[in-house]
């Protein structure tokens, strides 16, 4: 992408974020990159974003046979309510990671990142939130940040210009991103630490723990 077409992109998403243009405007490119997630089925505002990983809003049971198709081994939940209510299928693994955009942390997202990798060597993953917008895609952002080696700049055009959900439900995601600090983030996802700070909630939890086998 050239720097003019790259700050046209970022100005465009920030303006809409901002709400200084239409929030619809910015839900759908003109032109959808190749390497943006790709849609496939839009009931569900479901994409796929690599082979073995998806992103929808909340499915339902009528989406059962969409995941068996796609041979979804997993099913990642950001919500409070369990995904038992229409996902009975033996052999889709569920896993229930809650969290709210506005309350984020970095261990929130080493947890999911965590979550997908580990899931992915059994087959492809599905993630979701509600609509498939501010959750799912704040954690997609991150996805192809830390794991995949996208620039923040990248990930945020394909967040609040990929066509998943109006553009005011992403200022806390962006936010987050624009300071979380990816470096560290790698480390701690390297080293399989919980989170970036020693002074984490998990991370002093571990160490009492730690401290009270010896």
């Amino acid at each position: 992408m050239s720097l003019k077409r790259f700050s046209s992109a970022i100005c465009f998403s920030l303006f809409a974020l901002l709400g200084s243009i239409p929030a619809h405007a910015a839900d759908a490119p003109v032109s959808r990159p190749p390497e943006w997630a790709q849609p496939v089925e839009m009931k569900y505002n479901f994409f796929q974003m690599s082979p073995t990983l998806y992103r929808s809003a909340l499915p339902d049971a009528g989406a059962v046979p969409l995941l068996q198709n796609l041979k979804v081994a997993t099913v990642i939940n950001f919500l409070p309510e369990e995904d038992s209510s229409w996902l009975k299928t033996p052999g889709i693994n569920q896993v229930q990671l809650p969290y709210r955009t506005n309350h984020v942390d970095d261990a929130d997202v080493l947890k999911t990142l965590r979550a997908i990798q580990t899931a992915e060597a059994n087959g492809p993953v599905l993630m979701h939130c509600k609509h498939g917008s501010d959750r799912t895609g704040l954690m997609a952002a991150m996805y192809r940040i830390v794991v995949q080696g996208w620039s923040k700049e990248d990930a945020l055009n394909e967040m609040t210009q990929g066509g998943f959900g109006e553009s005011g439900h992403f200022k806390d995601g962006v936010r987050y991103v624009m300071q979380a600090d990816i470096d560290k983030l790698r480390t701690a996802l390297a080293n399989g630490d919980c989170s970036t700070s020693a002074f984490a909630t998990c991370s002093m939890k571990s160490w009492f723990q730690t401290v009270n086998l010896k």
